[in-house]
């Protein structure tokens, strides 16, 4: 009698950990959805996987339709004049910004303008965490914060961002980057 009382809290238990279990094994499919125009952008540029992945994973959750409040598009959030640069320097002509909903397309073109990026601030002691608040709030903020020491020390930059969106930004993105380096060690 006592075990039939203890029945529902089973089914119940059972439920609860199918959903839950549901739920990691969707999300982490979600999260290699995109992995082959990641690596293919990665090898293409110059890039860590890991990086692009993480500053995707930030701007769209990888959904390769998410449109932005200012004409962003895609996995990488691009804008028109960030796409533009990168098919003009890929020689692509009558290039439209709405091609960057195609994922590939998409992270090929973020991939060129993160690795410019890295690029600007390669003489710091760790040229991501300025490409990430270049990349989310723009070159004029970023001159802002990298008086004194902060012009070549990350963690100190980190510290001077004034702009509270940008400094979790970077930090989120971050995170998730060190999260994902192992996922992609050796590829």
């Amino acid at each position: 009698m006592k075990d039939w009382r203890v029945l529902p809290l089973l089914i119940l238990l059972l439920l609860l950990s199918g959903v839950g279990g549901w739920r990691w094994w969707s999300q982490n499919r979600l999260e290699r959805s995109q992995d082959g125009p990641i690596l293919v952008a990665a090898h293409r540029y110059g890039v860590e996987p890991a990086l692009l992945k993480a500053v995707i994973w930030r701007e769209s959750r990888f959904n390769p339709r998410a449109r932005g409040r200012f004409q962003e598009i895609g996995l990488m959030q691009l804008r028109e004049d960030a796409a533009q640069e990168w098919a003009d320097a890929e020689h692509i002509e009558d290039f439209s910004h709405e091609e960057c909903a195609d994922p590939l397309t998409n992270t090929l073109a973020g991939a060129f303008y993160l690795e410019q990026l890295l690029k600007r601030y390669r003489k710091t002691d760790n040229p991501i965490p300025y490409a990430l608040a270049d990349y989310n709030a723009g070159r004029s903020n970023v001159l802002k914060w990298i008086k004194g020491a902060a012009a070549t020390n990350s963690s100190l930059f980190i510290e001077r961002i004034a702009i509270r969106g940008t400094k979790d930004y970077v930090r989120a993105v971050l995170r998730r980057y060190s999260r994902y380096r192992p996922a992609f060690a050796g590829r």
